[in-house]
């Protein structure tokens, strides 16, 4: 069992009730063929298991998407594949009952009222390992398609509108010049502010790749753009090509990991459309994690979390108090040499609605399974 990506709603809003993902194999990469089942655990019910469905639209770093919708704890959203297409279920606790949607969901509004799709079947090409299997991508041969980029989807009605394309950000220049000529751009990690006006979008692009073999070189180069939900007042908010983990603070100010020019590596705070940057926890946040705020009134906190150790192997997850710089260390789990590369298990520490309590998924004790931390009695102390 395991949940996935950092930025995804898990708990509903009691706090007893828990989404994951249930997997039957690890140890390689999904095909388009392998399903997985989800469902939630009642933690005020002796951890009871309700299956509600399944996808074969998934990866391991992000599971199928799955995510509560909205603040009524009523709604349940995640990815899956139906035929030729890569769709959306929707299921309904009230009925039982599941709506699908035209296209699958990478992000939604905190309201549930809409969400933004990206081509999965690209990133599965451009970024193994964030995209789903099993379609294959029909600007495979395309640098930066105009009809592919992000798509703005009504939740309630299915109706979905192209708002930004990749011919759209290939066509924005680099501070330092043309740089990216020649190069096979795709979209990635996207997220909506608290109040649903805008979103983050990660720009990335691969100097060379070969559509015929899908094979590439080297790595990949990242921007971060953000822009008004409907596509509109694009702005670049960190043209490094360093941006990595990333969470809105709120609807104006962004935390990432990324590398401004002539500075070093490190957590930043960005203020939208602004050249403002100012460095988070270089001492106590040394390393890239994966980095969220917990809710007020716990909103000056941080919960993140590292990778491997090189000597030990162990993954800390951690809260990190902003104004008075102290870090609490919740817990080291180490992570077995197999665990490596695509199939990896990150932490990914994700928080209950009230701050109190912290889901993550580790591989510690003889396969990837999600664990719960009460961290309440940290905050009260502090």
């Amino acid at each position: 069992h395991w949940f996935g990506y950092y930025d995804k709603r898990e708990f509903d809003p009691s706090g007893h009730l828990v989404l994951s993902n249930e997997v039957a194999f690890e140890g390689r990469p999904p095909t388009g063929d392998d399903a997985i089942n989800v469902g939630y655990v009642d933690t005020s019910a002796d951890d009871q298991w309700h299956p509600i469905g399944s996808s074969r639209a998934w990866g391991w770093q992000q599971g199928c998407m799955l995510q509560w919708v909205g603040d009524q704890g009523d709604r349940i959203l995640w990815n899956d594949r139906d035929g030729d297409s890569f769709v959306c279920r929707i299921y309904s606790r009230k009925d039982g009952s599941v709506r699908t949607l035209p296209r699958p969901i990478y992000t939604i509004a905190a309201d549930g009222s809409f969400g933004l799709s990206v081509d999965f079947r690209r990133i599965d090409n451009l970024r193994p390992g964030y995209g789903y299997d099993g379609l294959a991508d029909p600007n495979v041969a395309d640098r930066a398609p105009a009809d592919s980029g992000i798509w703005r989807v009504d939740l309630a009605t299915g109706k979905e509108q192209l708002i930004v394309s990749l011919a759209d950000v290939a066509g924005i220049p680099w501070p330092d010049g043309d740089r990216h000529t020649g190069a096979w751009h795709y979209f990635n990690h996207l997220l909506i502010n608290p109040a649903g006006t805008r979103f983050i979008v990660l720009h990335r692009y691969r100097p060379k790749f070969d559509p015929a073999t899908l094979k590439f070189e080297g790595g990949f180069v990242t921007r971060m753009f953000t822009a008004n939900v409907d596509g509109g007042d694009r702005y670049v908010l960190d043209p490094s090509g360093f941006t990595s983990h990333f969470i809105w603070k709120d609807d104006d100010e962004v935390t990432m990991w990324t590398k401004p020019a002539g500075q070093k590596s490190g957590f930043y705070k960005f203020r939208d459309k602004t050249r403002i940057v100012v460095p988070v926890g270089h001492d106590k946040m040394p390393t890239n994690g994966h980095n969220t705020y917990l809710p007020a009134p716990y909103a000056d906190w941080i919960l993140n979390d590292t990778y491997p150790d090189r000597k030990t192997s162990r993954q800390t997850v951690f809260l990190y108090h902003v104004p008075s710089g102290q870090r609490f260390d919740l817990g080291h789990f180490p992570s077995p040499p197999s665990y490596r590369g695509e199939w990896r298990c990150d932490t990914h520490p994700r928080c209950s609605d009230d701050g109190t309590k912290v889901a993550i998924d580790s591989p510690h004790d003889g396969g990837r399974q999600v664990y719960l931390l009460d961290i309440r009695e940290i905050l009260d102390r502090a």
